[in-house]
């Protein structure tokens, strides 16, 4: 699971919450009934925006939904999913973005792929899945041939860069890509007056695609000695973001004059969600909470959180004690300490926990769980939350929330 907008299930409601799980799941079965079952692994965060515009413009009616059959990760359970041509037109750009990703790690010899043979099956991995878009894309009336000129020229581009040459050079591909995508949501829907609005919005968002995964890969890509988009053109953090922002602001404006038939989903995620992703990719705090910000390290370190139970908090109950030894121990004598936390499962074991985990519905849509074999706390996909959710009401409100009745 990839991608930049990853909501919180706290702040999209229970509302909210089931559209956005309907519209996941009818992208991962959209590329299980046209692609086949490996073809699932491509289902990504971003690229169920492609289905919630498409809904989100079209006249109501009976066929945007069906029922699914019971699935592992809904815990056995059936579940209302997305379907039609916004579905597979959300599958179809998935498919050819997911091949140019795979390319591109080739290319870096990332990995196993630095091995000829690895690098030889997912090569040809990828020359199946962009063959596989493009048919997909055409019975939609969508020709991949954008998105696959925009990764080859991707190529060009990044081959010749270097210092001084300006950051938006880099991304003019993965924006012109996605503003086709977004366009031809407006095509599907049967609404011709959002392609100009939606393709301005997709253009930005793909900038910021660009922009903020070169940024949280920054510093991996200088370990491992990568090509990366700021560390090649010397563009410093405080332009990216800037950059990053004058984008966010972009897409606000474009959903204005966007023409919807019931346009919340799309605003929260394309006008909130995609603001919290920049505070996130940045280090900088998100959903208002401002109240962190004199303790970041730097313009867009990382915040040094204090709290009731942080030994150096000026908060804390305990002093500067630790609660589990030393002064803070009740009885006297040697420090005491909490009790080691469990050890890692056996193979055997893990598989049974792994089951029980898919079965029971939390990797998908719990806010955390415990590893099968490693029995360390892991996020689920809707688990994401980067706020404590107690102000998420109080959140400050963008300018752009006059466009819609979403009440957001």
């Amino acid at each position: 699971m990839f991608g930049i907008v990853r909501p919180c299930s706290h702040r999209l409601g229970e509302g909210l919450k089931t559209q956005w799980m309907a519209h996941l799941c009818g992208l991962c079965l959209a590329l299980r009934g046209d692609h086949g079952q490996f073809a699932r692994v491509v289902t990504n965060y971003d690229g169920l925006l492609i289905s919630v515009l498409t809904e989100a413009q079209a006249e109501r009616t009976t066929g945007w939904r069906r029922t699914a059959g019971p699935c592992p990760l809904r815990g056995m359970r059936t579940a209302s999913v997305a379907q039609g041509e916004g579905a597979r037109l959300a599958a179809a750009v998935s498919l050819v973005l997911a091949s140019a990703k795979v390319r591109d790690h080739v290319a870096d010899k990332d990995g196993l792929l630095a091995r000829r043979p690895v690098a030889l099956a997912a090569r040809r991995v990828a020359a199946s899945w962009g063959r596989a878009g493009a048919r997909t894309g055409s019975d939609v009336g969508f020709d991949t041939a954008v998105l696959v000129d925009a990764v080859d020229r991707q190529v060009g581009i990044e081959a010749l860069a270097g210092p001084g040459t300006p950051l938006l050079t880099v991304t003019e591909p993965t924006e012109t890509a996605t503003a086709a995508a977004f366009a031809h949501t407006a095509v599907l829907a049967g609404r011709p007056g959002n392609a100009e609005p939606l393709a301005e919005a997709g253009r930005l968002f793909g900038r910021l695609a660009h922009l903020l995964d070169a940024v949280e890969d920054r510093e991996t890509d200088a370990a491992s000695g990568a090509w990366n988009p700021l560390t090649a053109t010397g563009t410093p953090l405080v332009e990216a973001r800037r950059l990053a922002d004058d984008a966010l602001h972009g897409i606000r404006l474009a959903l204005r004059e966007v023409e919807f038939t019931d346009g919340k989903l799309a605003h929260l995620l394309l006008a909130h969600e995609l603001g919290r992703s920049v505070d996130r990719a940045f280090g900088t705090s998100g959903c208002g909470h401002q109240a962190h910000a004199d303790d970041a390290r730097g313009a867009f370190g990382p915040p040094q959180h204090g709290g009731p139970y942080n030994p150096q908090s000026p908060q804390s109950p305990h002093d500067g004690q630790n609660p589990y030894g030393g002064g803070g121990n009740p009885f006297g004598g040697a420090p005491s300490f909490p009790p080691p936390g469990p050890g890692r499962r056996g193979f055997w074991a893990g598989c049974a926990a792994a089951i029980g985990v898919c079965c029971t519905c939390k990797v998908c849509c719990a806010d955390e769980f415990e590893g099968p074999w490693s029995r360390r706390r892991r996020e689920g996909c809707l688990g994401n939350c980067d706020c404590d959710c107690s102000c998420c009401e109080a959140c400050e409100i963008c300018e752009c929330c006059s466009c819609c009745d979403c009440g957001l």
